[in-house]
């Protein structure tokens, strides 16, 4: 968990940091944040859209008291589009790739090969010097994974309430990883059922409800105090937010045997990942010769501030088997990044 904590704010690979490179990064802070941007794009997206399904399996709400606890497991497919993307030379004050490259593969990418960058940053007070450096930015994972997809598992807890409405509940308490690392989750949606509204027609198979959920996820990494790569590091903290949420129109027909449920709706999601603190660096500073003429030390803060969004309008089909209180059920939902889901559910009134 610490290095995917790591690899998000600071470039690294998979592979143990070589040094200096957290001090070039740290130097180059716009330059990185948008580099680090396009890179996790898809991935961002794939979890914000992957967060926003298997909030249901039927439209029909519980009885009052009635309950749900769901266990499934939703997968955000990354379209080929953007696995990869352009490097515009222009955007970037700092970095240039040496090799000519005009595309870079992102982090939900089959290229598994590091590009090297190479940076030049001015040198504060020093008549015009630069300091000169390269890392290596990592490829795509996907070639670890089962599937190009961003995978989501989640357990889910619905009660009934009055009204013929339904609450629901998503809830990671704050877990602790090496002492460093805390994450926690929490989500709530509300589902409430129409056609109670329309007098006979809820004694069909046929049900209607609506849905509104949100979910909000935090990670934050500690680095305050630490020095890495020859960086002081106080106040330090990286963090990482994701809000999401969804409005959906559902119905679904419900027998006895199986359920056949869909969605219309709307998604919309926000994530921020911020490097925050003060990061003091001392380095060296060479002639054009390469030699050794001083050494500049220089403090940046909050070097690190990252944005990604995703919204847009989303379908779902999908079927649910029901073996008395037990459910096992698996949808589709075409979106932007479209999603499978899949789980099992023990359903009670």
């Amino acid at each position: 968990m610490k290095k995917f904590i790591i690899f998000i704010f600071l470039l690294f690979s998979y592979q143990q940091s070589r040094s200096q490179e957290l001090e070039t990064i740290i130097l180059a802070a716009d330059d990185a944040s948008l580099l680090a941007e396009n890179y996790l794009n898809p991935a961002m997206l794939g979890l914000m859209y992957s967060m926003n399904g298997g909030w249901f399996t039927t439209a029909k709400t519980h009885k009052k008291f009635g309950f749900d606890i769901t266990i499934n497991a939703n997968a955000s497919f990354v379209p080929e589009k953007d696995q990869m993307f352009a490097f515009i030379p222009s955007d970037y004050a700092f970095l240039a790739l040496p090799n000519g490259e005009n595309s870079l593969p992102t982090v939900m990418s089959e290229d598994d090969t590091e590009t090297t960058v190479d940076i030049r940053i001015p040198i504060p007070n020093s008549n015009g010097s630069f300091k000169v450096a390269s890392f290596d930015m990592p490829g795509g994972i996907t070639d670890d994974l089962p599937i190009n997809a961003v995978p989501t598992p989640m357990v889910q807890a619905g009660l009934g309430l009055p009204f013929n409405t339904d609450i629901k509940l998503r809830f990671v308490p704050t877990l602790s990883f090496d002492d460093d690392v805390k994450a926690n989750l929490i989500g709530f949606g509300l589902q409430h059922d129409v056609m109670q509204y329309f007098g006979p027609l809820d004694k069909l198979p046929l049900n209607v409800s609506v849905l509104a959920a949100f979910t909000n996820m935090k990670v934050t990494y500690d680095i305050d105090g630490e020095n890495v790569d020859e960086v002081t590091v106080n106040n330090g903290e990286a963090e990482f937010k994701m809000n999401t949420w969804t409005l959906q129109a559902i119905a679904s027909l419900d027998f006895k045997i199986v359920t056949f449920y869909g969605s219309l709706g709307y998604n919309r999601g926000k994530t921020t990942a911020k490097m925050k603190g003060d990061y003091i660096l001392t380095y060296d500073v060479e002639n054009s010769n390469g030699d050794v003429v001083g050494s500049v030390s220089e403090t940046v803060s909050d070097p690190i501030n990252l944005d990604f969004e995703a919204d847009g309008m989303r379908a779902t089909i999908g079927s649910r088997l029901n073996i008395g209180f037990f459910k096992i059920f698996a949808d589709y939902t075409f979106q932007e990044y479209n999603t499978a889901s899949a789980g099992i559910a023990f359903s009670f009134r």
